[in-house]
């Protein structure tokens, strides 16, 4: 039985896009559930779209979204060098075999006359397509005499080697999630495969690299599926059909409106991350958001990536990396486009968030005190964290959920103070006052059962005393029970803010 070997070959043109990830994710799922491999490959022929640290960051994305390869550019294997630019010496023979096979054939067109041709075409309302129907019209070594070309690959005028396209034939591309594709030859055009300056494009150096690489299965974007007829003739002409690969195309994923692919251009302008992590753009200089600085947990971002295109077959939506593992399958994954969802991402890092164990999630909070230059101990932190784990959907929601157990309100909520503050209220709150400091040990319990004593005496209800109480200590009418945060808060933390509201608080 063949060997699955899959690979993820993102181009260094910019940030890796969620649906990259996603399709990083699929292949590892793959790789990992069928006992294969998972390579990486950096596809870099297209020299003119490079951007500086786009790999670093492709690279760092995966790693901090818990996908591991066993071979790339970033760890070596056997079938290094993992960048194409590194390999551009390979595929000179190929473009060469297909040469002498009459599959592909040398092209000297300028840019200056093919767009000559494609005005005329535009004049008649058509599209110039360079293929069966045009390529004995134009400059190229099915036209020229030998000799001519000959002197012309001598003398170094720039050309192009482009596949030779069959006509009127029909071409099958077997796909795991789409079925068979049949494609007309005529809707297909000469490609360009190699360049004079020694480059290949993505088409030949990605079906070279697929096959020394012994890649069993190509799981990739939807946006391929019009160069597969492509790719599959290369394998047959260069005499590898029975090595071809095992095609499946993924299902795009689309704009919350599903009006369209979410694309890179789409980030931030939606108002939700489209990145895994944050970019500046090294010309621009523009940021664009990332989940990761956003606040989002990597693998509530896995979990809710691995279900846009694929479903389980059950009502189960909670799925450890593991048993993403376990369950996934080629054959559950849609084909029609999945609509992103930023409230389902939102309910995925939420649910993520309320299961971690308040240590867990004192980790997470103590970079936002640092950084707001508070200073308290582990205990306590972790004491917060236990009365708001269900409270946060994103990582700063930790801080906006408990700023108020590490620093006074510096203002109060004018809406809440004009419908609970009374006149009666400073009173109230200062004979309480005395209460709070007569109790011993400042439990929860011991406060709950002093305070229902004063307010029983009062013969109030308990929310004339705890409403303005809670605005004194939050700022607002928010937070957790009233009792569970002056236990934590403490005693001598609590009566001061007390006294601090009274004096500001003013109707």
């Amino acid at each position: 039985m063949r060997e699955v070997r899959v690979r993820f070959a993102p181009s260094p043109t910019g940030p890796l896009h969620i649906g990259g990830v996603r399709t990083a994710l699929y292949n590892y799922l793959f790789a990992r559930k069928n006992g294969g491999k998972f390579i990486l490959r950096i596809e870099d022929t297209d020299q003119g779209r490079f951007v500086p640290g786009a790999e670093q960051y492709i690279v760092e994305s995966l790693t901090w979204s818990g996908i591991h390869f066993d071979e790339g550019v970033h760890i070596g294997g056997p079938y290094a060098p993992y960048r194409q630019s590194d390999r551009k010496e390979i595929y000179h023979q190929y473009a060469l075999e297909l040469l002498a096979g009459g599959f592909a054939y040398y092209a000297f067109d300028t840019p200056e006359e093919l767009d000559t041709f494609r005005k005329v075409y535009e004049s008649r309302k058509e599209t110039f397509q360079y293929g069966p129907q045009t390529r004995m019209g134009l400059k190229n070594s099915l036209t020229l005499p030998p000799a001519e070309v000959e002197n012309m690959l001598n003398t170094g005028i720039h050309y192009v080697i482009r596949v030779k396209i069959p006509e009127h034939e029909t071409i099958k591309v077997q796909d795991l999630i789409r079925g068979e594709v049949h494609v007309d030859s005529a809707l297909l055009d000469d490609k360009v495969l190699f360049k004079s300056d020694g480059m290949p494009t993505y088409h030949l150096a990605n079906v070279v690299d697929d096959y020394l690489m012994k890649i069993s299965h190509v799981i990739r974007g939807e946006e391929w599926l019009p160069s597969a007829p492509l790719h599959v003739l290369l394998y047959r002409y260069l005499g590898w059909e029975k090595e071809m690969p095992e095609f499946a195309h993924l299902p795009l994923l689309l704009k919350p409106d599903g009006n369209g692919k979410l694309s890179k251009r789409d980030g931030d302008r939606l108002g939700f991350p489209v990145f895994p992590l944050r970019w500046t753009d090294p010309k621009t200089k523009e940021v664009s958001s990332g989940y990761r600085e956003s606040g989002y947990l990597p693998e509530a971002f896995i979990n809710m990536l691995a279900f846009l295109g694929w479903n389980p077959g059950t009502e189960q939506e909670i799925f450890s990396m593991d048993e993403l593992v376990e369950h996934f399958g080629i054959e559950r994954v849609s084909k029609s486009g999945a609509k992103f969802d930023v409230e389902k991402a939102h309910w995925y890092n939420h649910q993520y968030l309320s299961k971690k164990t308040p240590a867990e999630l004192a980790r997470l909070l103590i970079p936002i005190l640092k950084e707001k230059q508070v200073e308290v101990c582990l205990e306590y932190v972790e004491q917060v964290c236990e009365l708001i784990h269900d409270r946060a959907v994103l990582i700063p929601d930790l801080w906006t959920q408990s700023h108020f157990f590490f620093l006074d309100p510096e203002e109060y909520d004018q809406k809440v103070v004009s419908k609970i503050w009374k006149a009666e209220t400073p009173t109230l709150l200062n004979e309480y006052i005395p209460v709070l400091e007569s109790i011993g040990a400042f439990t929860k319990e011991n406060i709950e059962l002093h305070t229902k004593e004063f307010v029983q005496a009062k013969e109030i209800g308990m929310g004339n005393l705890m409403n303005p109480l809670r605005l004194i200590i939050v700022g607002t009418n928010a937070g957790p029970g009233m009792m569970d945060m002056m236990a934590v808060i403490g005693k001598e933390f609590i009566i001061p803010r007390i006294r601090q509201g009274i004096e500001k608080i003013k109707i």
